[in-house]
């Protein structure tokens, strides 16, 4: 049995979500064929001024209301002069959940990957240069992932920064070979940043 056309449309646009095949994609458009027309319409608002509604934060690149800075950036209360490096707002949300860390971030919005020979184009770091030469940071934490990728990321950066006068360190203990950082949980979080080492 095939849907009609307008469900078709629907159910292709929603498996085009990270981790939603076709049989999640069919539940989720019957979920919402079953929606109120004034809340259908209210949710296809929000995804039509999406772009405009949010942006990045200028100094950090996290999520944030457009043209704001976000929660951590705009909080007088967080250390400027430490910065946590992560690849994704899903490593800067995990980390927070830690409730361990109170310097800044900067997220990169990707990672290299060797195998494509990616050299940084796309990844937020001219900004990460320019805040190490800032004369603003001490210390930058690089926070990124322990599989191939992120330890080629890590090493890219470090390369970058090396003529700047911040310290470069990385999480040490608690976060295993391979492991993807966005899954951790805040225990082993507190412990990684408790040892943190320096990047030479």
């Amino acid at each position: 049995m095939q849907y009609p056309e307008a469900m078709e449309g629907l159910i292709a646009a929603l498996k085009q979500l990270p981790g939603i095949g076709r049989r999640g994609a069919e539940r989720l458009a019957l979920a919402l064929l079953e929606w109120e027309p004034e809340k259908l319409g209210f949710l296809g608002k929000l995804l039509e001024t999406l772009p405009e509604t949010v942006g990045k934060c200028p100094v950090c690149g996290a999520l944030s209301d457009a043209g704001k800075l976000c929660a951590v950036c705009a909080s007088p209360r967080r250390d400027p002069g430490l910065v946590c490096v992560v690849e994704t707002m899903a490593q800067m949300l995990a980390i927070e959940g830690s409730g361990n860390y109170s310097g800044r971030y900067h997220v990169l919005g990707g990672r290299l990957s060797p195998i494509d020979a990616e050299n940084g184009e796309g990844l937020n770091l001219p900004h990460l240069l320019e805040r190490a030469k800032s004369g603003e940071v001490r210390e930058m934490i690089l926070a990124l992932s322990s599989d191939v990728e992120g330890r080629a990321t890590a090493i890219y950066i470090a390369g970058l920064l090396k003529d700047t006068p911040v310290k470069i360190t990385r999480p040490a203990l608690g976060l295993p070979a391979g492991a993807n950082l966005s899954y951790a949980d805040g225990a082993t979080i507190t412990a990684a940043f408790s040892g943190c080492i320096e990047v030479k």
